[in-house]
């Protein structure tokens, strides 16, 4: 099965995507620039701690005797992570580890030495006493290399040198090498990318979640509409202010929600007309057939009583189509209003009591909902004839009314075999039967249930079928309480 991820996780690795590409983009152009110019790595921060750092050596340096140089070198490089050399204008090993630097390094030694006379000072921060005449200008500046095999980093800086009496007077070379770019924090200054990055982030954030969340409100808003339209909700509707492909796609389900609409409304409307239709020819021929019926001998008889029960079920599928679209149809003008639940349920048992089916009634006399008491009494009257029908000789059938979650749950429980799991989201489709083998004379017709359904609905209310352990069924209605409750 092929997975399926939600838009904003595709958008989101999307983003992240892009920002592996600018990551990229900025390494590359890192290593050109480190492969082109390294040097330039070196100027700003990263620059300027080298060269305090080499001054500092120096100034250390020029105040113990030659032979404690070692240590002092020692003592930075354990400090700042980095193996320090000295190495003279010849690119003579003078104090440091002797571990002799690869030969591109000793040729950039070499190359930038410069030639002796009077000029300039050499660096910054020389102190005094080392400026003016008699000096000498070695390196013009510093310099960063990388090698291969193993990769290593080399960094060198010019300093005077410390000992006045050096056989080759002149600048000398303070060599440091790292196995990390970073050097300890001498080499390259991270911090500026790090705020490009950072800033890149920000502004790819600030422009992308305006986006991201118009797109998934806007999805989410589709999500619920065509959810609502599949349980038979048509009047849920679509924002269409977008000019994008989901403001059409908005517009889209509109129209089908409001053809939806017309198709529904013109079918039931269509079978209200023909139920209220056929009302007058079955009412002829219930007349025609009691006239009949006087002058049949004994032996017709029977055959008429058939008759006449054939035009009783036939009556009461047209009383209950014109109830199921009386119901449908009305709630445009239906005018909602608080209602004695006690008092529906008992005009609901007053129409369906029977002699052999126990009913109680447990609801509170002053429990007030808003509804319409017909529609109501309707309801409740189908799902009491359900029950007595199927579960009337199992046990008790209880009515029970309760506030509950900002809402009064009616409910109508009874001690039968239940329905099906696979039954239970579809007992109010119009004509459904659990048993297909069932016809009018042992289920009904099958629109019982789906009155139930739009009686709840055109009072704005809710109901629903569960199953009950460890045997029963209960149906759940739930409607609006009326102010005060």
């Amino acid at each position: 099965m092929k997975p399926r991820f939600p838009l904003y996780i595709k958008i989101t690795g999307w983003f992240f995507l892009n920002l592996l590409f600018l990551g990229v983009v900025f390494y590359g152009l890192f290593k050109a620039q480190f492969q082109v110019d390294v040097d330039s790595m070196l100027l700003g921060r990263a620059g300027d701690r080298l060269q305090a750092v080499s001054d500092l050596i120096a100034a250390e340096l020029e105040s113990v005797p030659t032979n404690q140089w070692n240590g002092v070198l020692a003592r930075f490089s354990a400090a700042y992570k980095v193996n320090f050399q000295l190495f003279d204008n010849e690119g003579v090993l003078m104090a440091g580890p002797r571990d002799d630097p690869p030969g591109v390094v000793k040729e950039k030694i070499l190359e930038r030495r410069g030639p002796r006379g009077p000029g300039p000072p050499f660096g910054r921060g020389m102190g005094p006493g080392r400026r003016g005449e008699g000096q000498h200008r070695g390196l013009a500046g510093k310099f960063l290399l990388q090698t291969d095999q193993p990769v290593r980093y080399w960094v060198g800086i010019g300093i005077p040198c410390p000992d006045k009496q050096y056989p080759k007077p002149g600048p000398i070379v303070l060599l440091a090498s790292s196995a990390s770019l970073l050097g300890g924090g001498l080499f390259v200054d991270f911090t500026p990318w790090v705020v490009v990055g950072f800033v890149a982030l920000l502004c790819s954030v600030l422009f992308w979640l305006p986006l991201v969340r118009s797109l998934t409100r806007s999805i989410s808003q589709m999500t619920a509409a065509t959810e609502n339209i599949a349980q038979g909700n048509f009047q849920a509707r679509v924002g269409t202010a977008r000019s994008d492909e989901l403001g059409t796609l908005g517009a889209a389900i509109n129209r089908m929600a409001q053809r939806l609409t017309d198709y529904v409304s013109g079918q039931k409307r269509l079978l209200g007309d023909i139920a209220h239709e056929l009302r007058s020819p079955i009412a002829r021929m219930q007349m025609a057939l009691g006239i009949l019926e006087q002058k049949a001998s004994d032996a017709q008889k029977p055959y008429f009583e058939d008759l006449r029960e054939e035009l009783r079920e036939t009556t009461l599928l047209v009383d209950e189509l014109l109830a199921f679209s009386k119901a449908s149809l009305d709630r445009a003008g239906l005018k909602l209003r608080p209602v004695s639940l006690a008092d529906v349920a008992a005009k609901a048992l007053r129409r369906e009591s029977a002699k052999d089916a126990r009913v109680e009634c447990a609801i509170a006399p002053e429990l007030q909902v808003l509804g319409d008491p017909d529609l109501l009494a309707r309801a409740l009257g189908n799902v009491v004839r359900n029950a007595i029908r199927y579960a009337g000789q199992a046990g008790p059938i209880i009515l029970s009314a309760r506030p509950a979650g900002g809402t009064v749950e009616l409910s109508v429980a009874d001690q039968g075999p239940g329905i099906p799991p696979e039954s239970l989201a579809r007992v109010f489709d119009p004509f459904f039967r659990v048993d297909d083998s069932r016809d009018r004379h042992t289920g009904g017709v099958g629109l019982g249930l789906s009155i139930v359904k739009t009686c709840v609905e055109a009072c704005e209310g809710t109901v629903e079928c569960r199953n009950r352990t460890p045997t029963g069924l209960e149906v759940l209605i739930r409607l609006k309480p009326a102010a005060g409750e």
